[in-house]
């Protein structure tokens, strides 16, 4: 650790306060969603520092909280959710 650090130092990362989460939308639809992580930054090395404990969830499981952050790569999931729950509100008239 403190050799990770020392090289993070090296590279002139820097806190980030005030990060509420983190979310990381892979490729198959599922998020790795980071609450009240550390982040750490060094914009000039292309370096960022994510700590904390992660958890992979469903997109589902995250909205509407996350529509803000999903990017055109993840629109496809979005819209699978949303004919998944149109097709269930169908069944049920």
């Amino acid at each position: 650790d403190k050799q990770l650090q020392a090289q993070l130092k090296r590279l002139g990362v820097n806190n980030i306060p005030g990060i509420e989460e983190v979310n990381m939308f892979k490729e198959d639809g599922e998020v790795l969603h980071f609450a009240s992580p550390k982040v750490q930054a060094s914009v000039g090395a292309n370096t960022y520092v994510i700590i904390g404990h992660a958890e992979n969830k469903k997109l589902e499981e995250l909205l509407p909280g996350v529509i803000n952050q999903i990017g055109a790569e993840n629109l496809m999931s979005l819209k699978r959710i949303a004919e998944g729950f149109s097709g269930g509100m169908e069944e049920k008239k």
